[in-house]
């Protein structure tokens, strides 16, 4: 009996933390906190692009019930992994924000039938990412500490920007836009959180985010923040209808357009499953990412037949493991399987909705400032005492900080380039592949081997235990 009992200790401790299996009730609490700090994510571009095309309120409903369903599908197909599809790591993802301009843009020319042609363009880029995965994914051998540092970093530094954003109101045209109340709001949010993780210890001091979205929406309530009126005119349930906007139409500008959003989703999402993979102790490699693209590809095409936009992965969420150091795929499987619940119910996704912007913002300065700090962390495994080295960090930095300085930076560019150029996080990744590549491998009589993934990379993120202990 007592080599059985060893038997079983030792089989639990060979199990990886990404694929440990969790109590019900911690799991549920944790895939929460992963819904309430990616929901504005989700939620954001449906409700401009549905404004912008002038939609009925129960027609944005539907866009919006899409995109969460969508979303669903696709962090259920990263994290389960069906054959070769998913990167089968806690890796969430929904619609990426890259979609919105470029859509804005068919909108403007197009009007009224703009709806058709998006969604058709959105069909053909998934199409091609799944086909291209395999290929892009090859990418990762250019990813050494002094390169995906510099990335992991600006993916916190970008992120910054929409947490201040969210801390002022969401919205710029609103009266109270950065108003006392709203930042006064994101200030007990961060306050509560800040206070939780100090004084908790074990599972609670990992929820610490969620107690803080409780406390500053509970605060938000008096003020008038909180509309639990707009619940009432939610349907309480809706099955997601293939193309209820038209049968999807197909033109080489717009599918063009698409194709470049797609390209900047690939280069995002490589770089996120590469920090991911470190966060975890669970390296990326070339496999695990085609796998990831192909599940990115799928959804998006999936989401061009079901009123849904381009997939791509919610770098927030890498933050929120790196705090609470929960690294189960399963937790945000069920993540996953909310969002879809959401999009199936639009009520449930409305009770998420109620969370303020302002509670948002405050707790969105933990999250997306720690997914920098586990950049820089990634940095220091890099040898910053070579000059070529430090010239490749502070150029690419300077060029990924340049859009989110200067939204209007690249205006003068052609529209394809700004596009790419436009993302901080896109503009410095390729600027720091290509300098690396300049830099420490031509003339340099080396090649870089198939599957190079430096050691240092695979310690850099993964020692992030502490982090929470020290907000």
């Amino acid at each position: 009996m007592g080599r059985q009992e060893l038997a079983s200790a030792d089989a639990v401790a060979a199990v990886h933390p990404v694929d440990e299996m969790l109590p019900p009730g911690r799991m549920s609490a944790v895939a929460l906190q992963h819904v309430a700090s990616m929901y504005a994510g989700v939620a954001a571009p449906p409700l401009i692009i549905g404004g912008a095309v002038g939609l009925s309120p129960a027609q944005l409903t539907t866009l919006l019930a899409a995109s969460l369903f969508i979303a669903g599908i696709a962090t259920l197909l990263q994290t389960l992994g069906v054959w070769r599809i998913g990167s089968r790591l806690p890796f969430v993802n929904g619609v990426s924000f890259a979609t919105v301009s470029p859509i804005l843009a068919v909108v403007e020319a197009k009007k009224g039938a703009a709806l058709p042609l998006i969604f058709g363009s959105t069909l053909v880029a998934g199409l091609v990412c799944f086909l291209l995965a395999p290929v892009f994914c090859r990418l990762v051998r250019f990813f050494p500490p002094v390169v995906s540092g510099t990335v992991i970093t600006l993916i916190g530094v970008s992120l910054l920007p929409v947490a201040g954003n969210w801390a002022q109101g969401g919205n710029a045209r609103a009266t109270d836009y950065g108003s006392l109340g709203n930042l006064g709001l994101a200030g007990l949010t961060l306050l509560a959180v800040l206070l939780f993780n100090r004084f908790l210890r074990g599972f609670l001091q990992r929820i610490s985010i969620l107690f803080g979205l409780l406390v500053g929406t509970l605060a938000a309530i008096p003020l008038g923040k909180v509309d639990l009126h707009a619940l009432s005119a939610l349907p309480v349930f809706e099955l997601p209808h293939p193309f209820a906007f038209g049968a999807p139409r197909f033109e080489l500008a717009s599918i063009v357009s698409m194709l470049v959003v797609m390209v900047v989703s690939m280069t995002e999402s490589t770089a996120d499953m590469i920090a991911l993979g470190e966060v975890v102790d669970r390296p990326a490699d070339d496999r695990t990412i085609a796998a990831g693209l192909r599940a990115d590809g799928l959804a998006t095409a999936f989401g061009g037949v079901f009123n849904g936009f381009i997939c791509s992965a919610f770098a927030q969420n890498i933050g929120l493991v790196a705090l609470t150091r929960i690294r189960s795929r399963f937790v945000v499987a069920l993540a996953g399987g909310f969002l879809v619940l959401m999009g199936l119910l639009p009520v449930v996704g409305g009770l998420v909705s109620l969370v303020p912007q302002p509670v948002l913002g405050g707790a969105g300065v933990v999250l997306f400032g720690s997914v920098a700090v586990a950049g820089i962390r990634t940095l220091s495994k890099a040898d910053l005492s070579v000059g070529s080295n430090a010239v490749i960090v502070a150029v690419s930095l300077a060029f990924g900080i340049f859009p989110i300085a200067y939204p209007g930076f690249y205006h003068a560019l052609p529209e394809q380039l700004a596009t790419v150029l436009h993302s901080g996080i896109s503009a410095g990744c390729l600027l720091a592949i290509t300098l690396n590549l300049l830099f420490n491998h031509l003339g340099r009589g080396r090649e870089i081997p198939p599957a190079y993934v430096p050691e240092e990379q695979i310690v850099a993120l993964g020692k992030v235990d502490g982090l929470s202990e020290h907000v």
